[in-house]
């Protein structure tokens, strides 16, 4: 079996390969060492045994990518075309949810949901804050955006 490093993409064997993580670093405990897990196109953390992890290609890991992308889009699709069948004038919003106020501990995330965001016409802000220090920077982020809607993620 490859060595398995910080970086690579897995699945757990154990699960049936159905969640395809990165590792974020490996620890030795009891005299195994233990992966700790973050999800690459779903939202969750978790651990496990080095020895039940696979690595995945990455060919594999951007087609998943590709085909949540396409569903995103199709669904937009749907929702401008049934929704709103007679068009908007230029310029014309469909909706009006007011400003956001994102705080995302994740990069990678942080980056999804900002082209969500735009693909949806939104006007949100989102910020890459760790998630610790989250509650020290909202106060000043509320007062300096004044958002209608705030959203606070973490993992």
């Amino acid at each position: 079996m490859q060595k398995l490093k910080k970086g690579d993409l897995v699945a757990r064997i154990s699960y049936g390969k159905d969640i395809v993580f990165v590792i974020e670093k490996i620890v030795k405990a009891k005299k195994q060492e233990i992966a700790i897990l973050k999800g690459i196109t779903q939202r969750i953390m978790a651990d496990s045994q080095v020895e039940d992890l696979s690595i995945v290609d990455k060919r594999i890991v951007q087609e998943e990518e590709q085909k949540i992308e396409s569903k995103l889009r199709q669904k937009l699709q749907y929702r401008k075309f049934f929704i709103y069948p007679f068009g908007l004038k230029r310029g014309e919003k469909e909706f009006q949810t007011g400003k956001i106020l994102h705080l995302d501990g994740d990069k990678r995330y942080t980056q999804k949901s900002m082209r969500y965001y735009r693909s949806l016409g939104l006007t949100a802000i989102v910020k890459n804050i760790v998630e610790q220090k989250q509650p020290i920077f909202i106060k000043n982020l509320l007062e300096m955006y004044t958002p209608d809607i705030l959203i606070i993620t973490r993992t």
